[in-house]
């Protein structure tokens, strides 16, 4: 089996775990366990503080000592450990627990793969710009068929959704040692503490275009969390008015078709990244935010279906453009010798202060436009319709980059 398929089967199961709870898991906790919306909040929020500290750490270690695909299996078997455990508990403070070690062991997965699939790539002397977005579009492949698993078996608001996560997780563990070495690079023992603990990969912050895309991507971060956590509830919420519709009956396939809006817009990504640009492209990742919020504010699953279908579609622009194309663009911006490490600060930034300020934020304006438990979506969408266009706006002004296609023939320098 070539280094191609062997990564298209890591980022699958790596995107197959997080699809079976991470959309549903919302609907869950509001309906079944009766959470309220800043609690349900917290709980997403809590990607955000355990991205703060463990992609960066996991980072530190797979580029200074210990290989990575070593570092991503074993992060598997805790996180598969975790969701077993969350599957059977109701009390708030238990499951919470649970998902926090959880998501500290799930989290850092993320930029490891991304890394492990880079070092790989570049050892087989393929472009990684190139030859990265198919692969990781069957990430988004696996999200998709997890989401319509727990729907067609009805687990949407079971804990049954936890123990899918976990079998892959598990499967994806073992799997993870049997990949190629991604050894660490080492480091110059006189070069300093600083770049012994892998610290280095925060100079980027005093770069002022650097540190203006990483605020940025916290941004946008928390946009991500903000359908991610009340998608779910959002349509439940229609379940007395339209109960016999389709995204009240089958709220994962509906929203699914956010993430196959993603596999499409994922192969774009190598002519519109080289032909525009980053700068433009997170422009056009941020518009299409305004549009995805907007037209869930105006959309209903009966009469206005056609306006959630099309915020579906859009998400995928929405999404793809900042993470997958930031995640390129760091890696053509960062040394190859804190690669991991400035994967792990990428995703510190945003799934970690992004995702803690949109779990947070978002939970408090769903709380702040509901009374006696009914919410006005069509308000609080719009509030987030306003947030994105306004990064939209400032982003243009404050971002300078020149863009120069002839470097992206080499992301690895």
């Amino acid at each position: 089996m070539n280094i191609k398929h062997r990564l298209t089967i890591l980022h699958f199961l790596q995107f197959f775990i997080w699809g079976a709870w991470l959309i549903s898991a919302g609907g869950y906790m509001f309906v079944t366990l009766g959470f309220e919306g800043v609690q349900i909040g917290a709980v997403y929020a809590a990607m955000g503080i355990t991205s703060l500290f463990m992609p960066g750490l996991t980072g530190i270690i797979a580029d200074r000592w210990v290989n990575a695909e070593r570092v991503l299996g074993a992060c598997h078997l805790i996180g598969a450990a975790a969701l077993v455990g969350a599957s059977m508990v109701t009390e708030y403070s238990i499951f919470y627990t649970l998902m926090f070690i959880h998501l500290m062991a799930f989290m850092p997965t993320i930029a490891l793969s991304n890394a492990v699939s880079y070092s790989l790539l570049e050892k087989a002397g393929l472009d990684v710009t190139e030859a990265f977005p198919p692969i990781r579009v069957w990430g988004t492949v696996g999200f998709i068929l997890a989401m319509w698993s727990v729907d067609f078996m009805g687990w949407t608001k079971s804990p049954n959704q936890f123990l899918i996560a976990a079998g892959a997780a598990a499967l994806l563990g073992l799997y993870s040692f049997l990949l190629p070495q991604t050894k660490p690079v080492g480091v110059d023992a006189s070069k300093g503490w600083v770049t012994a603990m892998g610290l280095d990969a925060f100079v980027l912050f005093k770069e002022k275009r650097m540190a203006v895309f990483f605020i940025f991507s916290m941004l946008l971060g928390a946009a991500l969390q903000i359908t991610n956590a009340f998608g779910g509830p959002f349509l439940d919420s229609f379940s007395t008015v339209y109960p016999d519709s389709f995204g009240v009956q089958h709220p994962n396939l509906l929203l699914s078709i956010s993430q196959i809006s993603e596999t499409l817009f994922i192969l774009t990504i190598p002519f519109f990244l080289k032909r525009f640009g980053i700068k433009k492209i997170m422009v056009m990742s941020m518009l299409a935010w305004v549009a995805r919020f907007a037209l869930f504010g105006i959309g209903d699953p009966a009469g206005g279906l056609v306006f959630l279908i099309l915020s579906m579609v859009v998400y995928g622009m929405a999404f793809d453009f900042f993470n997958i194309s930031g995640s390129i663009f760091i890696e053509q911006e960062a040394d190859p010798k804190m690669r991991a490490s400035a994967q792990g600060l990428f995703m510190i930034m945003t799934n970690g202060f992004g995702a803690l300020i949109g779990g947070v934020a978002s939970g408090w304006v769903v709380d702040l436009y509901t009374t006696d438990g009914v919410s006005d979506w069509s308000t609080i969408w719009f509030v987030f319709a306003g947030y994105a266009l306004l990064l939209a706006i400032v982003f243009p002004f404050v971002f300078h980059y020149k863009h120069k296609p002839e470097e992206l023939a080499d992301v690895a320098h």
